[in-house]
């Protein structure tokens, strides 16, 4: 199926969903930047049932957003395939799963005072706009972590950052302090597909900071029992050549990866260099190029404020192809990902 196709206005020779989300886009969303939402549904659509696999970059706070609420069901339908994303979503997705009933929502928070956001810190709230998480849910979760890295440490083993956090929650023992449904935690469902999850830059991040704490104070006795990022990269790439129809007769004729990207920043900037990494540095002129590319965020291309390349620009770097598929809407991830997430599902 020739994707391109998809770029045309939505209503233009459109299939019509029955879901109320798909019906009420297929009508309304006609132009501009919600044209442009349906088309990248469509093609997201499209890319999944001719057998592509599709990579999802999650920046920002979209955890700490709920998103985890629509992206859980995306990957228990099989419609995700990987995930990149910030320290920040891959541990607020289970702080939120631990302590939501202590979470603060702050109505206002735009006239907040520099006096209000003393007294929120003295409480230990921390406030991601207009949520607080609280601290308490933050030690809970370091109490496990080193734990588990100090016996990672002592046995010789080397994990991603998201395979400590699954194992501190593969076993149950601490579903007894769920707070949310675990249907709504794109982590669980991660874990249950067994899906590949790279975090880039995650030192940064509340459990990253507390791994540097923990080896600063020797509690751990080194960093070895994480693996580095460029052992992510090694490890993406390698994913990237078992996924994009190359590896096997079996996938021949499919499309390649495609890349959805929630947001900017390293979440979108680290996976996307897979491609060019793997054509230029390792001189493969068999891959193909990403095969679909859509990208929301309210960043603009100016004064290089706009990082890791607008769709065109990423051509001249080896990331994709003039034909790729491409979409830019420009608009709040956090109202647009799940229109375009409910679309896929048929809502």
């Amino acid at each position: 199926m020739d994707l391109t196709t998809f770029t045309t206005p939505a209503d233009v020779d459109a299939p019509q969903g029955t879901g109320t989300v798909r019906a009420f886009m297929d009508k309304h969303f006609l132009h501009f930047n919600s044209r442009e939402t349906v088309a990248a549904a469509r093609a997201f659509e499209a890319h999944i049932d001719a057998g592509g696999k599709m990579m999802v970059t999650l920046a920002g706070a979209m955890s700490t957003a709920k998103l985890g609420q629509i992206l859980a069901r995306l990957i228990r339908a099989d419609k995700v395939h990987a995930i990149t994303c910030t320290g920040a979503n891959l541990e607020e997705d289970l702080f939120n799963l631990l302590a939501y009933n202590e979470y603060e929502i702050i109505h206002d928070w735009r006239a907040l005072s520099a006096a209000d956001e003393t007294a929120l810190y003295e409480r230990g709230m921390n406030r991601v706009t207009d949520t607080c998480i609280p601290e308490t849910v933050m030690r809970h979760m370091e109490r496990q972590l080193i734990d588990r890295w100090k016996q990672a440490c002592d046995n010789n083993e080397r994990k991603f950052e998201h395979e400590f956090l699954w194992d501190i929650f593969r076993d149950g023992k601490l579903e007894k302090h769920y707070q949310i449904d675990p249907a709504n935690s794109w982590m669980l469902a991660a874990m249950e597909k067994n899906l590949p999850v790279y975090c880039p830059g995650w030192e940064d991040s509340t459990t990253g900071n507390m791994f540097a704490a923990a080896v600063f104070r020797k509690e751990l006795p080194h960093h070895q029992c994480v693996k580095t990022g460029t052992e992510a990269m090694e490890h993406l790439m390698r994913w990237y050549l078992d996924n994009c129809g190359i590896a096997q007769s079996s996938n021949e004729g499919k499309p390649s990866v495609g890349f959805f990207q929630v947001g900017g920043g390293i979440a979108g900037d680290f996976p996307i260099c897979a491609v060019p990494a793997i054509i230029q540095d390792l001189q493969r002129d068999d891959v193909p190029y990403w095969a679909y590319f859509a990208q929301i965020s309210d960043a603009v291309t100016s004064y290089g404020g706009y990082s890791g390349a607008v769709p065109n620009e990423k051509i001249t770097w080896g990331k994709l192809d003039a034909a790729t598929p491409k979409f830019m809407i420009q608009s709040d991830a956090t109202i647009v990902a799940p229109l375009i997430f409910a679309y896929v599902l048929g809502d």
